[in-house]
């Protein structure tokens, strides 16, 4: 049973790939090295120079399908760099929105910290030292956009 799965599959498979070629107004179906007609094997039948004719038509439908495949995946792969891109873009901004938005809290809470008089000389600096390095963020976030 196995084998006669794998038969069918195979050929389908060269059923498959099959290519419908027209040349001279007549369509011919090309499957490796037969030419068919209508279903019917006339691959000696026809002339050399008709059959080399067919065949180069064949080998010239496949570049030209393989190139239009090629250009098709460097396209996808563009579009996917670009969305990656934005993507990227729209992080680094809602990062830069978020560091700006933390710095301006904490230099708000210092700043009523510091006019309540709550703050320790150490905790000032503690707290000058967190806003430096806040602004030093807000600025290398700045950088990347």
């Amino acid at each position: 049973m196995k084998t006669w799965i794998i038969i069918f599959f195979l050929s389908f498979g060269y059923m498959v790939h099959a290519q419908h070629i027209v040349s001279e107004g007549v369509a011919y179906e090309v499957k490796g090295k037969s030419i068919f007609k209508g279903g019917i094997d006339i691959t000696h039948t026809l002339d050399k120079g008709k059959k080399d004719n067919i065949f180069k038509t064949h080998k010239n439908q496949k570049k030209v399908t393989k190139r239009a495949e090629k250009a098709k995946k460097k396209q996808d792969k563009a579009h996917k760099k670009a969305a990656k891109d934005l993507k990227k873009k729209q992080k680094a901004q809602r990062k830069y929105l978020k560091a700006t938005k933390r710095l301006q809290q904490d230099e708000a809470k210092f700043k009523r910290l510091k006019e309540r008089g709550h703050l320790s000389p150490n905790a000032e600096e503690k707290w000058l030292e967190k806003l430096d390095s806040s602004k030093k963020n807000v600025e290398k976030i700045r950088k990347k956009l």
